[in-house]
């Protein structure tokens, strides 16, 4: 063969080559090894501090699961404090969608937050998870195809709370919450299903966030005597409510209830005070299957403190993107693709079964918990693979 025939058909080979290239699907080629940027928009000071922690060393435990890799690539961990302040949030989601460049945001914990976060995410179109934040208007009415939750709605665990009071007998309720998005939906979910059921509210008492004065409120509880009382408060003013109103005298004579937030990740400082308080949730940490048994002792190896159910959401989000983001090869280029990947991930979690919504919440067991001997013991599944009505979500009609 002369050297100018063998130029001619080594030109021809490559043309072809080229082309066929150009007709194979895009997920055919292996991702950019460059890193994964996943950032976090969490509470690392105040009051919720304990609950970002928790979810930030799951999220990375969960990855240490996965060689600290989603979809071949490393990750790259950006972290910013939010301080449960929702008027910093504009600039703080900025500085990780705008100014990192994150793949993905991850986050928050303070539902007014996550309200201003869905402003600027469905607008720069980022991938965003979010891992507590029960805020329903971001899957309902602020609902987009980018965007799911890991965690819980507003409603998803305080409905059903609604059927363990009156099942108890208890007909006449006083709400006590936290006044600002979260407690107010917590409340009219709960109001919900109380009223349909044929309970009374007797009074609703909003309390500023993140105020802990408590006395003066337990005093016109006291005076109302209710069959029962309904709150939402978390973290370390749920831990100081729980122990004031013990304090007030109202424990053995008024029942508390509320969502699961009232008790989770802060029994021990609640101690003898949060005995007998019921509460509603997605999880509980005597769930006694073998995933969630291999979750918390993992956990506590990793970090000496015990899983909760905050811990759950952040270990989740991260095996569910590993799933996901295998089946696009780590192309985060690809979102219509990865959506759809995620749109059908499931996943045996430490919570129980676990998938996505058509509005993209959760679809999980709610359990009933009662405080025994300073333990959330599982007393039933209040509501079986409970699914928030997404009230406003196109996508979920």
């Amino acid at each position: 063969m002369s050297r100018q025939t063998f130029s001619r058909r080594a030109l021809l080979a490559a043309t072809g080559a080229a082309a066929a290239s150009s007709l194979l699907p895009r997920r055919a080629f292996p991702a950019s090894k460059a890193k994964i940027r996943i950032g976090l928009l969490l509470p690392y000071s105040g009051t919720y501090a304990a609950l970002g922690n928790n979810i930030t060393d799951a999220m990375k435990l969960a990855a240490r699961e996965h060689d600290n890799k989603l979809g071949g690539r490393e990750i790259d961990w950006v972290a910013v404090d939010d301080e449960s302040d929702p008027a910093k949030a504009p600039a703080n989601v900025n500085k990780l969608v705008v100014g990192e460049k994150v793949d993905v945001l991850t986050g928050p914990v303070h539902s007014g937050v996550a309200m201003a976060m869905m402003q600027i995410v469905r607008q720069e179109k980022t991938l965003t998870i979010v891992t507590n934040a029960g805020a329903q208007a971001v899957t309902g009415q602020l609902c987009a195809p980018n965007v799911f939750r890991t965690s819980f709605s507003n409603w998803q665990t305080s409905y059903p709370c609604a059927d363990v009071v009156l099942k108890d007998g208890r007909k006449k309720a006083v709400l006590m919450f936290w006044n600002y998005s979260f407690g107010q939906e917590s409340m009219a979910a709960f109001k919900e299903g109380f009223t349909k059921g044929g309970g009374t509210i007797v009074k609703e008492i909003p309390v500023p966030f993140p105020t802990t004065e408590f006395q003066a409120n337990l005093s016109e509880i006291a005076a109302l005597k209710p069959d029962a009382v309904f709150v939402f408060f978390a973290g370390a003013g749920a831990a100081k409510f729980v122990k004031d109103y013990a304090d007030a005298g109202l424990r053995d004579k008024v029942p508390l209830y509320g969502s699961g937030f009232l008790t989770e990740g802060v029994l021990r400082a609640q101690g003898a005070a949060a005995e007998g308080i019921k509460t509603t949730l997605h999880y509980a940490d005597s769930l006694d299957t073998p995933v969630n048994q291999k979750f918390r002792e993992a956990f506590k190896k990793a970090t000496s403190r015990d899983a909760d159910v905050y811990a759950v959401a952040g270990y989740d989000t991260v095996h569910l993107l590993a799933s996901a983001l295998a089946k696009v090869q780590g192309d985060t280029g690809a979102q219509k693709e990865l959506i759809a990947a995620l749109e059908s991930a499931r996943t045996d979690s430490p919570r129980g079964p676990f998938r996505f919504s058509k509005a993209h919440n959760p679809v999980q067991n709610v359990y009933v918990r009662q405080v025994k001997g300073g333990k959330e013991v599982v007393l039933g599944i209040a509501q079986k693979d409970a699914d928030d009505p997404a009230f406003g979500c196109q996508m979920a009609t």
